[in-house]
């Protein structure tokens, strides 16, 4: 059995047809999936909980944007892992946004980053649209008691 500490792949459990995710885990891949989705997902599952996780709760030929945003319309509760380079990426803050409009129950996890230090840039890459759309979800979930943690302390 692997250490609490240790990340392993997270086997996604299947869930019954109908039934929807208990926990969708929103999260930049590159900055946190190695460390600490890795863990949350395998504890979320460890204890019952059916968890999406981006490509493993996914197959080959599921339309992708589809699965997400079915995945996030469906779970009952949204864990959000903000980092540093989180809001650079539109399908996180796209998937954010979502949760808001759905008025799903977010969790946010502040890994190496205060929720003050959480800003959406404009600089372009984003219509109007979007930007305002972002923003409103990023206020709400700096608005949430969540956790924070400092990798360089755990």
């Amino acid at each position: 059995m692997a250490k609490a500490t240790e990340p392993r792949n997270p086997v996604i459990r299947s869930k019954e047809p109908g039934r929807p995710y208990d926990v969708f885990i929103n999260h930049r891949g590159v900055d946190t999936k190695k460390k600490i989705v890795g863990l949350l997902a395998n504890q979320l599952i460890d204890v019952g909980l059916t968890v999406f996780v981006d490509s493993k709760s996914m197959k080959a030929g599921d339309n992708l944007v589809d699965k997400i945003e079915n995945g996030i319309r469906d779970c009952k509760v949204g864990v959000v892992v903000f980092s540093r380079r989180y809001c650079e990426s539109r399908a996180c803050l796209r998937e954010l946004a979502l949760m808001v409009d759905c008025k799903k129950k977010i969790i946010p996890i502040f890994w190496d980053v205060e929720p003050s230090e959480l800003r959406l840039e404009d600089n372009g890459d984003f219509t109007a649209a979007e930007v305002q759309r972002f923003r409103g979800a990023l206020r709400e979930a700096r608005r949430t008691i969540g956790l924070t943690f400092d990798p360089e302390k755990e």
